[in-house]
């Protein structure tokens, strides 16, 4: 038996968020603060003007590292519309690698950072949110079997059930 809470006038509605929502909102959070710590990372001093020597940290710019940067990025990029728009069981796989994927390669940005508090704020930031990512992914709810699906001794046990 449940009880129900009364309403009243300044109840708000909440409703659960599908799996999938969560992981495009995690993954787009995580596109921004990765862009937002790169472009405050430009007022570090010095940084422009090694922008403008052709250097980026210890890598020289060039068209290989900037193809490089944006085939990198452009993973967490697409995981936002894939995370919309992939079948559940691939799309719980998807994020699961990509995920776990990113997390040496987002601790390696702590790496030769100039400001190593603010470079690793933003590090521990991402990190959370990858970790989240992980979270929504692992513990994806699954449904009951049905007739269609089930397989052996489970087919006969959904069979067996009575209809409502």
């Amino acid at each position: 038996m449940s009880t129900r809470r009364p309403l009243t006038p300044d109840a708000l509605d909440d409703r659960p968020i599908p799996v999938q929502a969560n992981l495009a909102a995690a993954w787009t959070s995580f596109m921004f603060l990765y862009a937002y710590v790169d472009i405050l990372g430009f007022y570090t001093p010095g940084a422009i003007k090694d922008i403008l020597d052709g250097k980026a940290y210890e890598f020289d710019l060039s068209q290989t590292f900037s193809t490089t940067v944006l085939a990198v990025l452009a993973v967490p990029i697409f995981m936002v519309v894939l995370s919309m728009t992939l079948p559940a069981r691939l799309n719980r796989t998807t994020n699961l690698v990509v995920a776990a994927l990113l997390v040496p390669f987002t601790v390696f940005n702590v790496a030769g950072g100039f400001y190593l508090l603010f470079y690793g704020l933003g590090v521990v930031l991402e990190l959370v949110l990858l970790a989240l990512i992980l979270r929504y992914a692992w513990t994806w709810p699954r449904c009951a079997p049905s007739a269609t699906t089930a397989t052996g001794s489970d087919r006969a046990a959904v069979r067996a059930r009575p209809h409502a």
